[in-house]
Order: structure tokens, then C-alpha cells, then sequence
């Protein structure tokens, strides 16, 4: 009788020997399978061993059968062989049914090797059975029974490990707190398993991103901690790859302050063929709908988003590498590769920033430096803020990202916002600007971009519009409510969702517009103008004049900035026995160091103080009491309309900014105030002032604030009158 004994085992080629011819062996011999290698157990075999030996066949594949050593066999119990048959079939034409049997081999049969012993003829019908055991290293892994009708399939692959046979699927050995595990995979490969070269074990098997990709201000500084500074204003993949064909990740920026200085202005994850845009102020949208985000997670096509104080949240896991820093055209501007040049900040002490920036070697951040390398941070700090001053969060957000990039690592920096005075709270949070705007702070004396606050006229037939950027408008600190047309009666309309301001006349509601001829072209003409109050004499907030018609492309804004006709005034007097100067001089700082002279541009609303001050005077014996000081828009201390500053000695009560120190203590007194100019005027404003000469031995200080109950001492021959005056201009 005959019986097959199919090894599906893992052979790999076909190469050599009489493939497809069925061969006998009779006696113990060495057959070449090297055109049709097994792979028994994780081991590959291109020789078989087979020993027939008192009608027992023992196949073995790294030697002749020992009992006493052992080996890698297929040892036979059924006495009764009288040969050994084998057949190589090339392909997987033939495979003896072994796909049908054996569904767990998941790689492809190049060829097949069917084994079978022949047995005594006998006269019994019935098929006998056959008993083959699989042996590893002299251990029986396996035991399979045999027919002469019914062949035996037996899979034997596996992985061997420590002396341990395996079979596919199998894994070996885990360790969750290293993330690190040995498997028999199910191509019967060992297989090791560990987090990936940018990922660290956080315990439990899982894996977390150990390498950290950090866009702050202009600068994106990779996983391998070097600092790309972005110049344009163009859109940027800030990550993509290859086996992720459809996610990518998109930043794009804009510049704000400065044309030379670029920010990150929002950020769009596109997944799936969706984009999910992370924009200022905290909003998120997906495609053209807005997301309502909380503190719990919300899984949007894969990515987990989350929003709290510290701002959005977005995350999804990624084990795979990754590319950034590429400018993609097709989401740029036209112009938007061109840079620009701005003359260097002379505010700016970048002494002191770099003595900040460097903070974050030190306490508390130094207990992460050890993960995070703070170098690309503090360069990306330095190099931004010793040219862009250190508004609009600035000097903060790189300290704040380093202890973002810090907190992945499972570092809380304890007390990092009280050491810095920062918060960890998102600038902006929920403050929405739209596409002609950034969100910022306020900046002394209304400081812009540039002159410009909103697009050109558009003009139609017989009308005309002006539309205003509402952001803008409120860094000069302009209530756009307050302002209107010729006529007060037509008042701009604010878009809630772009925050612009649109003024608007035509034929119908001409709105006090001015219609001229030039040519036979027909000049519509208007002016936004501020609504102020008739009782009001003076103002310290800018006043608008913005004059458009169809043939200016640009609104213009008349802000109202000054600078002195004359750094100081010196007046010589005689009065009695005293033969002395007087001087007048201004100055921008309280400690009187800074004077203001002839290249000085004061803002309004600027606090100015303006010193007194004589020479030539016994300090022992006299001192020097202001009066009072008004201003006049004319030159003469007489003319109309007049505002005070200084009453009898004290400060004006209706003005809060006005404060008199000093006065009738010594030969020298000063006063301060905040600039203003005259409604309705854009001209100069002249500052004059009255003072007397008190004895020392008198009380001589004014009694503020009830100027009634002040107490003047009686005249003496040195006391005497003087006056001066100060002019300025725009």
C-alpha cells in the first residue's frame, strides 16, 4: 500500500534536480531538494536525510536519524516500508489540496514536495494506518495518522525561539511597561516590536510621539530640532507622507505689524478629502461649517479635537515618517513668496529679550531640557523678538511653546506663569477677526499697520462706498458708532462676520455728498467724519477725516500728531531785587530726562510734563508759584477758545489727566497733562502760563483742591509776575 504524507511546509524556490519526476529511494540515502527548499520550523532545509532501515523510513533534514541526539524528522512506527517515494511538483498547479487543508499558510506554494512510503503488499482491503511523528530537535511537536487512501496535511510552519517551537499567530513574549514584544507572525517570521525611532513607551504598550514639530511666530522648528524661518507669507505643508496620501497638514501665514515678520495665521488638517481649519481665536471649522468644541473630545474623520482655555487641541496617531517645511503655490497667494524690508526697531533692547528668551534654561523649564533642547527655542525667541516688538502675547508664546513641547514629555513645569508673568490661557481666545484683520492688542497712540484702514472706494454709477477694517478702526481706538457721513444721519453698517464698516451714499440718499463736474466726469465726493459733542472744546482722541469719492483709491485718515516749535523757552526777567531766567521745557517721561525736541512726534492722549524751572534765584529766601496755565489754537493768551489746565494754583478738576507737583516748594515746579488738540481745528495749540514769586517764610503752597480756602501770604517787594508761553504743532 501507498500513503502521501504532504509537508506543506514554506519553500521558496525552484531551481534545480528533475522537477515534476517522482523518484524511489530503497535504500538509506542524501536527496538534493535545492530546487524545492522546506522551511521546517523557521529553519530552511535543501537536503533530506532518509533512512530505511528494517522496514522503517526516518526522513530528517539536518542529518541521519540518532535517537540518542535527536534532530528535525519525520520518523515513521508502521513497520512494513520498503521504499521511500518523493515527487517535486514546480508551481502551485498541483498543491495536493493542501490551500483547501491548510488555510492557515498565508504566503504563496512556489512548489511542492510529496512525501510516501510504500508498504508490504498485503491481501487486507481496509486501508492501515500509518503513524508519523513531526519531530524538533528530537521532540515530537506533532504525531500524524496515515492512509493509504487518506494523505496526511500538516502545516509545519513555525518560529523557534529558546529552544521553543511556535506556531504562526503566536506572540512569544510582551512587556507593556517597554512596549517591546517578540511574535511568530503569521508568515511564521519572528517578528520584534517596539515603539518607533520618534516614539517612546508611555507604559501600558503604548506609544507616544517622542519627536516634536513646533510652529511659533515665524519659525518651524522640526523633529529634528532645526529652525526653518519662515519670510513669506505663502502656505506651507507642515506634514504629510507617503503612506498617508490623503492627510496632510497645511499651515499658513501672514505677516501683521511688521511686512518682514511672518506668523502662523491658521492651520488646516485635510483628511479624507475634508479640511478641518483651526483658525484665530480659537474657532474651528470643517469644510464650511463651525465647529462647537468643549473640553471633552470630539472625533471629527479621525482627529480628536478638544477646546479649553489653553486653546484647541487637535489629535490622531500617526506611526509612520513624515516630511514638512514644503511651500505649496496652489493654496498661495500670487505674491505671496515676495519679503519685504522694514528699518529696525529702535524700542527694542534685545538685551533684555535675550535675557528673557534664555529663561528657558533655567528653573522651572531646566527640568525638561533634558527632553526638549531649548537652543531652537530661545534662537526662534531671540531672532523674533529683537526685530517685531513684544505685543500681542509675543513674549510669551515661545516660553509658553516650549512648555507645550514640555508637557508631551509628562513635564507640568510647576509655577512656569508666575516666574514669567505669562498665562497659560490662549491669547485671543475666542475673539474672531476675519481675513483682513489679526488679532492684537492695543498699541499706544493707536499704532497700525500703516495709514490705511480698510480697501479702496468702490464706486458705481451715481454712488459710491467705503468699507473700514472694524479691527483697525478699534487699534486706533475709533468707535465706528461714531462716526458718519456729511450728513450725521448716515452711519456705517458693521458685517458681523467680517467686522467691516461699510459707508455708503447714492443718487437716492445723497447723504450730504458733494457732486462736481470735471470733464464730464461726475465727482461724487464724501467725507467720514467723528461725531463729537458742541459743548465739547477739546479732544484727546483722533479726529477722522476721511475724504472719498470715485477718484481716490485710498481713504485717508488725519491723525493728529505734534511737535514743538521751540525744544525750550527762556525768558529773562527783572522783577524787584530779582534778576533771574525762567524756562519753560517739556518733556515725555515722568523723571524729566527725556525732552521733547524739535524731531519729537507726541501722540494724542500722550501724557506730556512740562517743567518750570528759574535761575538766578535764592532758593532760601523765595520760590516760585504757578498760577495757572491754559491753552489757546491762536497765539495769544486772550484769544478764544481757551482751555485750563492749572486754576489757582491746582489742577483743573475737570480734567483728570492734570497734575501739578511741587509747586511753591522750591524755584521750580512741573505739571503734566495729556495732549490734545481743539475740536474742529487741526492747527496749533499754544500753552501759556502765569507765575509769582513767593517768600519762603510764607505758606506759600497752594490749597488744592478748594482753591477758595488757599491761603496767599501778603505781598513783599521780592514777589513779582511772570508769564510765558510755548507753542505747538502738526
Amino acid at each position: 500500500m501507498k500513503s502521501v504524507f504532504q509537508p506543506a511546509a514554506l519553500p521558496l524556490s525552484c531551481v534545480s534536480v528533475s522537477s515534476g519526476a517522482q523518484r524511489f529511494i530503497t535504500k538509506s540515502s542524501v536527496v538534493d531538494i535545492s530546487s524545492c527548499p522546506i522551511t521546517y520550523y523557521g529553519q530552511q532545509y535543501e537536503q533530506l536525510y532518509v533512512n530505511i532501515t528494517s522496514g522503517y523510513v526516518t526522513v530528517c533534514f539536518n542529518g541521519f536519524f540518532s535517537p540518542e541526539t535527536g534532530g528535525d524528522c519525520l520518523v515513521q512506527h508502521s513497520r512494513g516500508a520498503q521504499r521511500f517515494e518523493f515527487f517535486i511538483n514546480p508551481g502551485n498547479s498541483l498543491e495536493y489540496g493542501a490551500r483547501e487543508n491548510l488555510p492557515t499558510i498565508q504566503n504563496s506554494l512556489q512548489c511542492t514536495v510529496a512525501i510516501g512510503f510504500d508498504s508490504i503488499v498485503t491481501l487486507i482491503v481496509f486501508a492501515s494506518v500509518q503513524v508519523c511523528d513531526v519531530q524538533v530537535g528530537g521532540t515530537t511537536v506533532k504525531r500524524v495518522n496515515t492512509t493509504s487512501s487518506t494523505p496526511a496535511f500538516v502545516d509545519l510552519s513555525g518560529c523557534r525561539h529558546s529552544g521553543e517551537m511556535y506556531p504562526p499567530g503566536t506572540v512569544i513574549s510582551s512587556n507593556p511597561e517597554t512596549c517591546l514584544s517578540l511574535t511568530c507572525n503569521e508568515t511564521a517570521v519572528l517578528h520584534t516590536s517596539s515603539c518607533g525611532p520618534l516614539e517612546r513607551c508611555q507604559g501600558n504598550n503604548i506609544c507616544v510621539l517622542d519627536a516634536i514639530c513646533t510652529v511659533t511666530g515665524p519659525t518651524i522648528i522640526d523633529v529634528h530640532s532645526q529652525i526653518n524661518s519662515i519670510q513669506d507669507r505663502c502656505a506651507y505643508s507642515l506634514f504629510s507622507t507617503p503612506s498617508l496620501p490623503d492627510f496632510q497638514v497645511l499651515g499658513y501665514f501672514k505677516d501683521q505689524r511688521r511686512t518682514d515678520v511672518s506668523f502662523l495665521d491658521s492651520v488646516t488638517l485635510r483628511v479624507d478629502g475634508h479640511d478641518i481649519h483651526l483658525e484665530q481665536g480659537g474657532r474651528v471649522q470643517l469644510d464650511d461649517s463651525t465647529l462647537t468644541l468643549d473640553s471633552s473630545s470630539q472625533l471629527v474623520h479621525g482627529v480628536q479635537l478638544s477646546k479649553d482655555q489653553t486653546g484647541v487641541t487637535a489629535k490622531l496617531s500617526l506611526n509612520t515618517d513624515f516630511s514638512v517645511d514644503l511651500r505649496l503655490s496652489e493654496y498661495s497667494s500670487t505674491s505671496c513668496e515676495m519679503q519685504y524690508s522694514e528699518p529696525a526697531d529702535s524700542t527694542i533692547d534685545c538685551t533684555s529679550v535675550t535675557e528673557r528668551c534664555n529663561l528657558l534654561k533655567e528653573a522651572p523649564f531646566s527640568s525638561c531640557n533634558s527632553d526638549i533642547d531649548p537652543e531652537p527655542y530661545i534662537t526662534a525667541c531671540t531672532n523674533t523678538l529683537c526685530k517685531y516688538p513684544a505685543v500681542d502675547g509675543l513674549n510669551c508664546q515661545f516660553l509658553k511653546a516650549y512648555a507645550r513641547a514640555c508637557s508631551l514629555h509628562n513635564h507640568t513645569l510647576d509655577g512656569w506663569t508666575s516666574k514669567t508673568g505669562c498665562s497659560s490661557e490662549a491669547f485671543c481666545q475666542d475673539r474672531t477677526c476675519s481675513d483682513h484683520e489679526f488679532c492684537g492688542e492695543k498699541t499706544v497712540g493707536g499704532d497700525t499697520q500703516n495709514n490705511s484702514l480698510g480697501d479702496p472706494t468702490v464706486c458705481k454709477e451715481n454712488s459710491a462706498s467705503l468699507t473700514l477694517v472694524g479691527c483697525l478702526l478699534e487699534d486706533k481706538d475709533i468707535d465706528y458708532s461714531a462716526l458718519h457721513l456729511n450728513d450725521p444721519t448716515c452711519r456705517g453698517q458693521v458685517d458681523e462676520l467680517t467686522h467691516m464698516v461699510t459707508f455708503s451714499f447714492n443718487s437716492s440718499n445723497s447723504c450730504g455728498t458733494e457732486v462736481t463736474t470735471n470733464n464730464s466726469q461726475v465727482i461724487y465726493k464724501n467725507t467720514i467724519m467723528t461725531q463729537n459733542s458742541s459743548s465739547d472744546i477739546i479732544t484727546r482722541h483722533d479726529q477722522i477725516y476721511i475724504d472719498f469719492s470715485c477718484v481716490q483709491t485710498q481713504p485717508d485718515i488725519k491723525t493728529a500728531t505734534f511737535r514743538i516749535r521751540d525744544s525750550s523757552v527762556i525768558q529773562h526777567i527783572t522783577s524787584g531785587v530779582w534778576d533771574y531766567t525762567l524756562t519753560m521745557q517739556s518733556f515725555t517721561d515722568a523723571g524729566r530726562t527725556q525732552a521733547v525736541d524739535f524731531s519729537t512726534e507726541v501722540q494724542l492722549d500722550q501724557k506730556i510734563w512740562v517743567e518750570l524751572k528759574t535761575d538766578g534765584l535764592d532758593g532760601d529766601m523765595v520760590v516760585v508759584v504757578t498760577d495757572s496755565c491754559w491753552a489757546t489754537d491762536q497765539p495769544s493768551p486772550d484769544s478764544t477758545p481757551r482751555y485750563d489746565l492749572i486754576i489757582n494754583g491746582c489742577a483743573n478738576p475737570a480734567d483728570q489727566t492734570v497734575q501739578v507737583e511741587e509747586n511753591g516748594l522750591g524755584t521750580s515746579n512741573y505739571f503734566s497733562f495729556n495732549m490734545f488738540q481743539f475740536t474742529g481745528s487741526s492747527g496749533d495749540v499754544y500753552l501759556h502760563c502765569k507765575l509769582h514769586l513767593c517768600p519762603k517764610q510764607n505758606n506759600c503752597v497752594p490749597t488744592c483742591p478748594a482753591a477758595a480756602r488757599r491761603r496767599r501770604s501778603a505781598r513783599s517787594k521780592y514777589e513779582g509776575e511772570a508769564f510765558i508761553s510755548m507753542a505747538w504743532t502738526h
